[in-house]
């Protein structure tokens, strides 16, 4: 076999990834259901992976599980299901009432704290474990400062560790 016939086309692979926010979408309309939330599931495919939006327009009780513990939780169930059900790994993304974009913000503001702790003292400061998501968020922001950084330590104690250029 060549690589050609491996390989998926990229039309191939859209359709797999939404195929897979299709399964997600269900699943999580279910969990929904059970505890009574409101929120509309919104699908699409971005940087090779499958990303579900929960949102709800006006007063709604879908902070209830926005927390970005919480949603990492659902996200990885979520995975799981999906991977039951197309027997391959997943990918997916998953964001609630516009936690993912609070989070984003929320690690930009503390690394960019430390980015200017680490040209002032031009020594190198670890940071607290986080998931591999958020790892490469803070890489792309170290790395966009001029900064170099690692990621360090196995499993749930993986983390960052920021040092001078």
């Amino acid at each position: 076999m060549t690589e050609a016939e491996v390989k998926p086309t990229e039309a191939e692979s859209v359709k797999a990834l939404e195929e897979e926010g299709d399964i997600a979408a269900d699943y999580l309309e279910e969990l929904l259901d059970i505890f009574d939330l409101d929120g509309d599931i919104e699908i699409d495919v971005r940087q090779g992976r499958a990303y579900l939006e929960i949102t709800a327009n006006g007063e709604s009780n879908l902070r209830v599980i926005s927390d970005p513990e919480t949603v990492e939780a659902l996200q990885e169930l979520t995975r799981l299901a999906v991977q039951v059900k197309t027997t391959s790994f997943s990918r997916l993304i998953l964001d609630v009432g516009g936690s993912r974009q609070a989070r984003v913000d929320e690690l930009t503001r503390i690394v960019n704290k430390l980015i200017a702790k680490v040209k002032d003292t031009g020594e190198q400061i670890p940071m607290k474990p986080m998931s591999s998501y958020e790892r490469k968020i803070v890489h792309d922001i170290i790395s966009e400062a001029g900064l170099v950084s690692e990621s360090e330590g196995e499993g749930r104690d993986r983390h960052i560790v920021i040092k001078p250029a």
